[in-house]
C-alpha cells in the first residue's frame, strides 16, 4: 500500500527556448492547496500567451478557492470549463485573438490521492522508483493514429503533422478534459510539461535526468538545459512535484 503522503515540494521553470521569439507557455502552482498547472498557448501575435495565462489564472483561482463541499474532480472539471469559456469569450471579442487556444495539464493532490487532468498534448508523468510512465494521453492527430494502430511510433516521430492537436482550451465553446485518478506514494515524482520538452527529449532521456537525490528546482533546470541543448525548438516548461512521507 502507498505510504501516506503528508507533504509535497515543487518547483517549475519556463524558458523561451532557442528558436521562438516569445514564450507562450504558462504555469502556476500552490503546494498548500495541492494545485499544479502547465499550459502551452497557441495563436498569432500574443494570442497564445494570452490564452495560456488566462487558463492558468482561472484554473488556479477556482481550485485554490474551493470550499471542499464538492469532489475534487467535479471542481477540476468545472475549472477547466470556466477557463475554456474565458478564453473563448475573449477571442470572440477581438478579431486579432480569434482561434487562440491552449493546452492544459494539471495535477491535483488531496488526502494522499491525486487527479491528473489534461486537454491537448502537454503531458503528465509519474516516476515511482525506476518506473517512469506517462499518465496522460496526448490529444494530437498523430498520437491518436498511433493508439488506433494506423501509425507506428517511429512513423509518428517523422510525421509532418506532429504539431496538430485535436483538443484545446478556447478554440470551441466547450471542451472535455481527460481525468486520471492516482494513488500517491512517498517518493513519487510527478512531471507536468509542455511539448517543448518532450519533442526534444525521449521519455528515456527524461527519466535518466530525474536523479532522486536532487531537489525539484535543480531537476527542472537540468531538463530545461537538456531540451535547449537538443535544439530548443519550442518553449520549454517543466513543473515537478515530489511527494514526501
Amino acid at each position: 500500500m502507498p505510504t501516506v503522503v503528508v507533504h509535497c515540494t515543487a518547483a517549475a521553470v519556463t524558458d523561451r527556448g532557442r528558436k521562438r521569439p516569445a514564450n507562450e507557455d504558462a504555469f502556476g502552482f500552490s503546494v498548500e492547496q495541492g494545485v499544479y498547472v502547465v499550459c502551452d498557448g497557441m495563436g498569432g501575435a500574443a494570442a497564445g500567451e494570452i490564452a495560456s495565462s488566462l487558463a492558468v489564472d482561472e484554473t488556479m483561482r477556482l481550485l485554490t478557492g474551493r470550499d471542499g463541499s464538492r469532489s475534487l474532480l467535479d471542481d477540476a472539471e468545472d475549472a477547466v470549463a470556466a477557463a475554456n469559456r474565458s478564453i473563448y469569450s475573449r477571442a470572440q471579442r477581438s478579431r486579432n485573438l480569434r482561434g487562440m487556444g491552449t493546452t492544459l495539464v494539471a495535477l491535483l493532490v488531496e488526502d494522499g490521492r491525486a487527479w491528473m487532468v489534461n486537454v491537448g498534448d502537454s503531458r503528465g508523468y509519474r516516476m515511482r522508483g525506476s518506473q517512469f510512465e506517462q499518465i496522460t494521453l496526448d490529444h494530437s492527430l498523430i498520437d491518436e493514429q498511433v493508439r488506433l494502430g494506423h501509425l507506428s511510433r517511429a512513423e509518428a516521430l517523422r510525421s509532418p503533422l506532429r504539431n496538430v492537436i485535436t483538443r484545446a482550451l478556447g478554440t470551441q465553446s466547450s471542451v472535455t478534459a481527460d481525468a486520471f485518478e492516482l494513488e500517491i506514494a512517498s517518493g513519487d515524482l510527478f512531471l507536468l510539461c509542455s511539448d517543448g520538452l518532450t519533442r526534444e527529449l525521449s521519455d528515456e532521456k527524461i527519466a535518466a535526468l530525474l536523479d532522486p537525490a536532487l531537489p525539484p528546482a535543480e531537476l527542472c533546470k537540468r531538463l530545461r538545459d537538456a531540451a535547449n541543448y537538443a535544439g530548443g525548438n519550442d518553449n520549454i516548461t517543466c513543473l515537478l512535484v515530489r511527494a514526501e512521507g
